[in-house]
């Protein structure tokens, strides 16, 4: 009798939803799902009907036995689930627009998982995850909890240090499409190819690349210096890299490297979008109004090509492919956030890392790359000092300590800016951020 599989994704309301869905529905024969509970709170009821009927719209097309069911009642939704996935947006797009329209103010990027927008998603992110980790912990304890919540590695590290649920993956669609963009450049099929990633969540780096077993890094290196070549995310457009700059780092990046390589450059491209046609928040806004409009067409049974402009491309295949490998057991090799372990030697071994894993039943198995080249080592290292005081931060309402993660990040010029920074953002989001009881007090 083959098993039941429960599956409750928390931000159900998400206009990512329909992605996830349709992977389930491709690979139903591997992960034959019976039952998906999408959750979402009051603000999101109308979006989670939305989604919910489209949904069970494109089931039904696919002829498939899978229930939907929507809810605002989390724990209803959590009881004996296999596994959890989490795509929630605490404080909404606004509070995104405000992460990065803030910043920008001080000529400081203002971004969603990097700089002060990541740490103040953070903030306002932790304690609603933390709390759906009680949840788990009674509800169903054997599940396993799949975050896609940004900041991924930040939350993923959280959750590591601040609760007790052990069956925990972070995972993000940019190895993957990273992935994806090589085999294009390379115009060979995905499956062929195989990078080692390794690093934090946005700042992980392909230390090899292998088209069927054999290295062609050097060859991928020399595609990478033309500008055309750069990036592989919609929403960071790459600027293109000094060739003898890429060259000698030896080493892929990621589109959010652009943050830390090209910081002025970002900055003045930021600044100018955001005069000229908004903030990415505002420009999502649009984007998810037209979405839900097409998602409430009562013909419509299919994922809508337009999703992709959203920047979520790959995503059901990167969470199904996850899923379905911890499932059958397959031990296949994914890049994924999870404890570090000794994979690599200059993190932390109890810290959250993103990395190439073997993937079992048991979860991900690191594979061990010993340390990163000393040219990337200090910059990740920066990023987790960051991760882990702001997480500390969010958990304890420290003041001190959300200014010290802002300031040892590398894209804050000083510690005044910093803490400039922090007071507008604190007293901007106080209503997600009730750990901060002093929130009101500041005068900005």
């Amino acid at each position: 009798m083959v098993k039941r599989i429960k599956i409750t994704t928390i931000g159900g309301g998400s206009s990512y939803t329909p992605e996830l869905v349709e992977g389930f529905i491709k690979h139903y024969d591997e992960l034959p799902v019976s039952e998906l509970w999408l959750v979402d709170i009051e603000e999101g009821k109308e979006k989670l009907e939305i989604v919910g009927n489209l949904a069970k719209r494109m089931i039904e097309k696919a002829g498939l036995p899978i229930e939907v069911h929507l809810t605002l009642d989390r724990k209803l939704a959590l009881k004996d689930a296999d596994f959890v996935t989490t795509q929630f947006r605490v404080g909404l797009l606004e509070a995104r627009a405000k992460d990065e329209r803030i910043p920008l103010k001080y000529g400081v990027l203002g971004q969603e998982t990097n700089g002060p927008g990541g740490l103040f998603k953070g903030l306002r992110t932790i304690p609603v995850i933390l709390d759906i980790c009680k949840d788990i912990e009674e509800l169903c304890p054997n599940a396993w909890l799949i975050n896609f919540t940004n900041p991924a590695g930040m939350v993923t590290e959280a959750i590591l240090r601040y609760s007790n649920i052990k069956k925990v993956v972070g995972l993000c669609n940019v190895p993957i499409g990273i992935e994806m963009g090589i085999a294009q450049l390379l115009e060979v099929d995905h499956s062929r190819v195989r990078i080692d990633f390794a690093g934090l969540n946005h700042m992980v780096y392909g230390l090899n690349v292998y088209v069927d077993g054999e290295s062609v890094k050097d060859k991928v290196i020399e595609l990478l210096t033309d500008s055309n070549n750069s990036s592989f995310v919609k929403n960071i457009k790459g600027l293109g890299w000094e060739p003898s700059f890429i060259k000698a780092l030896n080493v892929l990046t990621c589109p959010y490297h652009n943050y830390y390589y090209k910081t002025n450059d970002m900055v003045e491209k930021d600044l100018k979008n955001a005069e000229e046609e908004g903030t990415r928040a505002e420009v999502v806004q649009r984007l998810e109004k037209e979405l839900f409009e097409l998602y409430k067409d009562p013909t419509l049974s299919v994922k809508p090509p337009q999703l992709e402009e959203r920047g979520g491309a790959y995503y059901s295949d990167a969470a199904v492919r996850l899923i379905t490998s911890i499932h059958t057991d397959k031990r296949d090799i994914q890049p994924v956030n999870t404890v570090n372990n000794g994979a690599i030697a200059s993190i932390p071994n109890e810290s959250a890392i993103e990395i190439s894993c073997v993937i079992t039943k048991e979860g991900p198995k690191p594979i061990v790359i010993g340390d990163l080249p000393v040219a990337v080592r200090g910059l990740v290292q920066q990023i987790k000092s960051f991760e882990r005081i702001a997480a500390e931060a969010a958990v304890t309402g420290d003041y001190d300590k959300t200014v010290l993660a802002l300031a040892i990040n590398p894209l804050i010029p000083s510690d005044t800016i910093a803490k400039q920074i922090v007071d507008e953002m604190l007293v901007a989001h106080k209503e997600h951020l009730p750990q901060f009881k002093f929130a009101e007090t500041i005068e900005v």
